[in-house]
């Protein structure tokens, strides 16, 4: 039996070459406790017995957090993350049982890339999220603002001129400034306030959300950093489904915490794993997600590498539009 008590300490203290016993655990402890990811395994025809391997694992379609709670264990949430959406399209739905081991994600993976978040000024231009509600990339940032400790720090919402004139201000001096931004709302601030920004850092979630015409991601790169005369763009992986994120600094690798690993798959084959430089679509791991499933297949495509390294080059033709890093690489 799964020991929960022990495993955000055992999250914290593996390595790379851990990732297959740890998966292969909670493989075997998610199939006997949760109840859709039984039902997917056993209409799989798949005998959760006979999965020693981490390429036999089966990972759940993420359309399924759609229309089912994907729950492992008896215990009531303690917060429900809902996906953005347009307009008639179903949200997707993650019950997140334990909100410190989200909270414990983020902040050691942000704290491994970036410093401690108390070395930063970090601004939130984050409009959609904010408006729909119950999105768990506004929680994320909303507790790292609150680590800064800056009064300074902060979401903007329709007051553009008055975050690029902090944007500006800050550009002067040596403070660290972060500025995390959906792609449409920087695009418009790089279109209304284009100014040097030498100093700060900008990280992109992703995402036009049927605001703008889609742009390849390094388009996306480019237009910002001409408008803002900064050498390059962050990138954020995540998504409402999974409590982990990767990050790139400034090139196309996305990379992820040691609890979080990404396969990719063949796209006509979905239970054949690729070798690393090959695209297919992007199955991940995420090891946080011990009270959901930890297993996702997602509708991205993209390429892994041997350092765990990943990237995302657009998604599947027929997935429904989503929040997170939509952009396709040239």
């Amino acid at each position: 039996m799964l020991d929960l008590n022990s495993w955000k300490q055992r999250l914290s203290d593996m390595d790379g070459g851990q990732m297959e016993a740890m998966a292969l655990e909670a493989f075997h402890y998610q199939v006997g406790h949760n109840q859709v990811y039984q039902q997917y395994v056993s209409l799989l025809g798949r005998k959760a017995k006979s999965v020693s391997a981490l390429e036999e694992i089966p990972f759940l379609p993420i359309d399924l957090f759609r229309g089912h709670s994907i729950i492992t264990g008896n215990n009531g949430p303690q917060a429900v993350f809902k996906s953005s959406a347009t307009t008639g399209q179903a949200r997707s739905h993650h019950y997140v049982l334990d909100v410190g081991l989200y909270e414990w994600s983020f902040t050691q993976h942000f704290t491994a890339q970036f410093g401690p978040p108390s070395e930063w000024i970090i601004l939130a231009l984050l409009p959609n999220y904010l408006q729909q509600g119950d999105s768990s990339l506004v929680y994320m940032v909303k507790q790292l603002i609150e680590m800064t400790g800056q009064s300074d720090s902060g979401f903007y919402l329709n007051n553009l001129g008055e975050l690029a004139e902090k944007l500006g201000h800050y550009a002067q001096t040596n403070q660290k400034v972060m500025l995390i931004g959906v792609s449409f709302a920087l695009l418009e601030l790089a279109e209304r306030f284009s100014q040097p920004l030498h100093n700060i850092k900008m990280m992109e979630t992703g995402g036009m959300k049927g605001r703008r015409k889609e742009l390849t991601r390094r388009e996306l790169h480019q237009s910002l950093c001409q408008a803002f005369q900064i050498p390059k763009i962050y990138s954020e992986y995540g998504m409402t489904e999974l409590l982990s994120q990767a990050y790139t600094d400034g090139s196309d690798y996305f990379a992820p915490p040691p609890w979080m690993r990404a396969m990719a798959r063949d796209i006509y084959d979905p239970f054949t794993i690729l070798e690393d430089g090959k695209t297919g679509a992007l199955n991940i791991i995420d090891l946080a997600n011990i009270h959901s499933c930890c297993f996702i297949a997602t509708d991205d495509i993209g390429s892994t590498y041997p350092d765990n390294r990943f990237t995302v080059l657009g998604r599947m033709d027929f997935s429904a539009i989503r929040g997170c890093n939509l952009m396709v690489q040239d």
